[in-house]
């Protein structure tokens, strides 16, 4: 979907009045990676740099602080709970929440729920989808995918998932085959053959696919295809991520997840002894994995993995552990607002853009855990949290 489609969702709806506030912005306002500026006004729920005339003081509201382009989930499950999908009133809580923290761009890497009433609601973030996993039987978590039959289904199913969601699909590449007994472990879900042919249905639609992988062995077919997007990427070898730099595939490593990992070793025990060793060894080097893909030029954006059993709301505790494995903070800042917009064609803070943005006490590129703390969450020019 196009920014401009993205940007014009959401302006009439429950919540929302006939006229937003003035506002004027000062301090240090993070423009991207081009520069800063010292101030920006909120007109009519626009951005503009031009102070506006005839306004007298009383009538503009003044927000002081370190503002930048409002956060961005790249991995978030709106309408997803433990059990699968959740009703209208929990993932409306679960967007207040993640909206509060200062997302206000979530791009919905799968969900079960139908989300497009959020389009209506001003007062709730925009949200890019990706329609539901797809899936195998017994493949991945109950209630979560849509589960195909035969792996021949993946390409028709992709071609409908595009339909439904926004420019995206989500495929599920590798999970524990448990149907291996005590030689469980991950292993790809899909042959090479029909997941290339899936992704090309996908560009053909003009949607991109991204992919859950934690497995090194679903990469090779994942990268010949010519997917957009990984998601976790636990299992990329130093060669995949020179490989996987050298094409620009941007990885969402969503660290908050993946300290999981050693419970799922524990879980697994005994009974499946390949696949808790993997994970183990996985966690163990997540800090590690995350600083090598960073050095090598991978292109690095943030995800909360927020729904089933993760809580909405904790971008900016992914941010810390990114920070946390060694990227620098001001990088870390950036892959999380206008380095994310960019990439998925969403507008930042520019003349005329929508006014979603975020205020801090301080500059958060010189500590990322002052992103935990916004002063002010603006979406669509109002002030919202």
């Amino acid at each position: 979907m196009s920014h401009e489609a993205v940007a014009a969702r959401g302006q009439a709806g429950p919540g929302r009045r006939d006229a937003a506030p003035v506002l004027h912005v000062r301090g240090r306002v993070l423009l991207g990676d081009d520069g800063e500026t010292d101030a920006l006004w909120v007109v009519g729920g626009r951005v503009t740099f031009t102070p506006p005339r005839g306004r007298r003081s009383a009538d503009v509201v003044t927000l002081d602080g370190w503002a930048l382009p409002g956060l961005v989930d790249l991995h978030c499950h709106i309408g997803l709970g433990p059990d699968g999908p959740v009703d209208r009133a929990t993932a409306h809580a679960q967007a207040r929440t993640d909206r509060d923290a200062g997302t206000l761009l979530v791009r919905d890497a799968g969900s079960p729920s139908d989300t497009r009433w959020i389009d209506e609601h001003a007062d709730l973030p925009r949200v890019i989808r990706a329609g539901r996993h797809l899936a195998r039987p017994r493949r991945y978590l109950r209630g979560y995918g849509r589960e195909l039959g035969a792996v021949g289904e993946l390409p028709a199913a992709v071609a409908e998932e595009a339909r439904r969601g926004d420019g995206w699909v989500k495929v599920v590449a590798d999970w524990i085959d448990r149907d291996l007994g005590t030689d469980a472990d991950l292993t790809p879900l899909w042959p090479d053959d029909v997941l290339a042919a899936a992704v090309a249905v996908a560009h053909d639609a003009g949607a991109r696919v991204t992919a859950h992988t934690f497995a090194t062995e679903a990469l090779p077919g994942l990268l010949a295809a010519g997917v957009d997007c990984l998601e976790h990427g636990t299992g990329l070898t130093r060669e995949m991520v020179d490989e996987v730099a050298r094409r620009g595939v941007p990885v969402v490593p969503t660290l908050v997840q993946v300290a999981n990992f050693a419970g799922f070793a524990e879980l697994a025990g005994d009974r499946f002894p390949r696949y808790a060793e993997r994970m183990r060894r996985m966690h163990e080097r997540r800090y590690e994995h995350v600083r090598e893909m960073h050095e090598a030029g991978v292109r690095l954006l943030l995800g909360s993995d927020a729904g089933g059993t993760i809580a909405h709301g904790r971008l900016p505790d992914e941010a810390a552990e990114v920070a946390r494995a060694g990227v620098p903070a001001a990088d870390v800042v950036a892959a999380a607002s206008w380095r994310a917009r960019e990439f998925l064609g969403v507008p930042g803070l520019q003349e005329g853009a929508p006014a979603d943005l975020v205020v801090y006490p301080a500059d958060p590129r010189e500590d990322v855990r002052v992103l935990a703390a916004p002063d002010a969450v603006v979406l669509r020019g109002r002030v919202v949290a």
